[in-house]
């Protein structure tokens, strides 16, 4: 059947989308933006494209105009959170063959695929193809995940995005915090402006006032051009300020008098520039236990902290630890062109019972590095590496009781039903934790 291109930023619906597409049997490609849309185009004929109409790096239906000018009649459909008659107007002004709502219903979308596919395509224009131009980051993909604390996570976001709320991210290293910045900026009602990231940790105390606000030609050595600083070239967008913590006393009282009068003044110029942006912070530092002692300014802390987001731990967010590691698995045998299909059962657990204290970041590293070292098409314990290894084996039989392979889901399955499905009633009966319960649940595939 025809190759269909799904080009959809929240990860986890596009898993869905193609995994459902694929049972109906159609062969599916992912895209998660407009940049590996292209790649994509480039290597492969499709004989449909199902796009969103919001991307992270632009209009979906300016991949539309692209294919027109390289010649690719493919069909192109839309689909749309924002479903009004406008949007269904301009779309089908511009040239695409349909148009569906999200939430998207199954019956439908297949009637509209096969109509799509069914139909000719339009005579492509003859137009000289325009020279490629930058869009912006190509932004690594995500997995929002399952569990209780990414469902709540992600339920803030949707609800401060939209305000006009500075937010602060609170969480260790490696949980996620930037893509929660992009997407509170995706989500909020300056998308279609910049969004500009500052890694305050990497930033020199001596350049700081520059990379904020800009400077020109010859005000300190080495300025051998005018700059534009991250405030002017976020105006009427997002500005994320990243491990926002280390910022120097001196620097922070020049960023607090910038949100304060939302305007600037670039080194060495006697020209203030108006500006609005929206803060997103992150943070993995106590700023109250800085505050306290003298080295961050509590008037900029609340100015900064509106709203708090704080980022899960990845070793308390069980359930999907094994969503990330099949996610990550998906990416390290594209990126290392190997066909690894899975985890066995004891490398499964290990994952489970890691602490991971590098979080997402740790297992990723875990997962491609598994990836490359695998000698068989399946990851076993082994090549998960040491740091797994030494701190999963000889755990204490009370952590983790069912430790009989053969009939450890006939047990579980016997315990939920002595208990009427009542998880916590399970768990207590098999001497287990809920959450590990559910871990086994997922890792069984037991249907809930």
């Amino acid at each position: 059947m025809a190759a269909i291109l799904i080009i959809e930023d929240d990860l986890t619906f596009s898993t869905m989308l193609a995994t459902w597409l694929d049972k109906q049997g159609f062969h599916t490609e992912t895209a998660s933006n407009l940049s590996r849309a292209r790649k994509a185009l480039e290597r492969q004929t499709f004989g449909l494209v199902l796009s969103d109409l919001r991307l992270p790096d632009g209009d979906g239906l300016s991949l539309l105009d692209y294919m027109r000018k390289k010649g690719i009649a493919t069909p192109f459909m839309v689909m749309t959170s924002y479903a009004d008659v406008q949007n269904a107007v301009n779309a089908m002004k511009q040239g695409a063959c349909d148009y569906i709502a999200k939430p998207v219903q199954p019956a439908l979308l297949m009637e509209k695929i096969r109509d799509a596919l069914s139909s000719p395509p339009p005579a492509p224009e003859k137009q000289t193809p325009a020279p490629a131009t930058g869009t912006g980051k190509d932004h690594d993909d995500f997995l929002e995940g399952k569990s209780e604390a990414a469902r709540q996570l992600y339920q803030y976001v949707a609800l401060v995005a939209p305000t006009p709320m500075s937010v602060l991210i609170n969480g260790a290293s490696g949980t996620g915090k930037e893509y929660v910045a992009h997407r509170i900026h995706r989500l909020s009602k300056r998308a279609d402006k910049p969004f500009v990231a500052i890694d305050c940790g990497a930033m020199l105390k001596e350049l700081a006032a520059s990379e904020f606000f800009g400077h020109v030609k010859g005000s300190f050595t080495g300025a051998v051009t005018d700059k534009t600083g991250a405030f002017e070239e976020a105006n009427g967008g997002t500005l994320f300020l990243d491990e926002v913590g280390n910022l120097g006393y001196d620097v922070q009282v020049q960023l607090l008098r910038a949100i304060q009068e939302r305007r600037i003044r670039p080194v060495g110029s006697n020209r203030e520039v108006e500006v609005d942006v929206r803060l997103v912070c992150a943070t993995n530092e106590d700023l109250p236990g800085a505050i306290a002692r003298g080295e961050f300014r509590e008037d900029l802390y609340h100015r900064l902290n509106e709203f708090t987001l704080r980022m899960p731990a990845l070793k308390d967010r069980g359930e999907d630890i094994l969503l990330f590691a099949d996610f990550f698995l998906r990416q390290a045998n594209r990126e290392l062109e190997r066909d690894i299909a899975g985890f066995d059962a004891d490398a499964s657990e290990a994952l489970l019972r890691y602490s991971w204290p590098g979080n997402l970041r740790e297992l990723k590293n875990t997962v491609k590095r598994a990836t490359l070292l695998a000698p068989g098409r399946i990851i076993r314990k082994n090549d998960l590496g040491n740091a797994v290894l030494e701190a999963t084996t000889g755990l204490p039989d009370d952590i983790m009781p069912l430790r009989d392979k053969k009939d450890e889901k006939e047990r579980i399955l016997q315990a939920l039903e002595a208990s009427g499905h009542n998880k916590a009633k399970a768990a207590r009966l098999l001497g287990i934790d809920r959450k590990t319960l559910y871990n086994k649940i997922k890792l069984y595939d037991i249907p809930q």
